[in-house]
């Protein structure tokens, strides 16, 4: 029994969903997303409260079941209030600027890096005396702000000694021990 696809999603005031073809549209304050649907999950929306069902009680309808849900829940959570990260640069002369849509890092390689920042997110650097260099970036659509996050944390991954690297806002690493002294 999925526990995740049998919960109701309650449609948020200012919210339009359609359903047709295997496929969901959402509406909303922050943009339109859409997501294509295993024909065999069916999708209804009644009174404004949007139920997943699944036709069996087999491992795969089981999966979709749940995954279908959240995927649904999370467009609606992204069109109504937006999803934001925060990265920071952590090492001694790490830089981030964003020019428009093409963001400049500086992450101690011999050359900088530039990327191309997809139209739907906003982005914007901040770089404060004292403190590490942060990336912002605000989008309605999950997925993709998740997918550019891991892209730029893949440039320079928070090694374990000293911690250096791109990492988000509040994350916790894993410290490994130095080298111990001989004696």
């Amino acid at each position: 029994m999925s526990r995740v696809g049998n919960n109701p999603i309650k449609l948020p005031a200012g919210v339009d969903i359609k359903v047709e073809n295997n496929s969901v549209v959402v509406k909303g304050p922050k943009g339109e997303l859409t997501q294509s649907i295993d024909p065999a999950i069916s999708v209804s929306v009644e009174d404004g409260i949007i139920k997943v069902a699944r036709p069996s009680e087999a491992k795969e309808h089981k999966a979709k079941h749940g995954l279908y849900r959240a995927l649904i829940n999370n467009m609606i959570e992204g069109v109504t209030n937006g999803y934001k990260v925060q990265q920071e640069l952590v090492g001694v002369g790490y830089k981030a600027e964003a020019n428009g849509q093409i963001l400049e890092l500086n992450l101690g390689y011999s050359h900088n890096i530039y990327l191309q920042i997809p139209a739907e997110i906003k982005i914007a650097t901040e770089t404060l005396k004292g403190k590490n260099p942060t990336i912002t970036m605000e989008c309605h659509d999950k997925q993709l702000i998740g997918q550019v996050a891991a892209k730029i944390r893949s440039l320079r991954k928070p090694e374990p000694f000293k911690g250096k690297g791109i990492k988000f806002v509040g994350e916790e690493l894993r410290r490994k021990a130095g080298k111990s002294a001989a004696k």
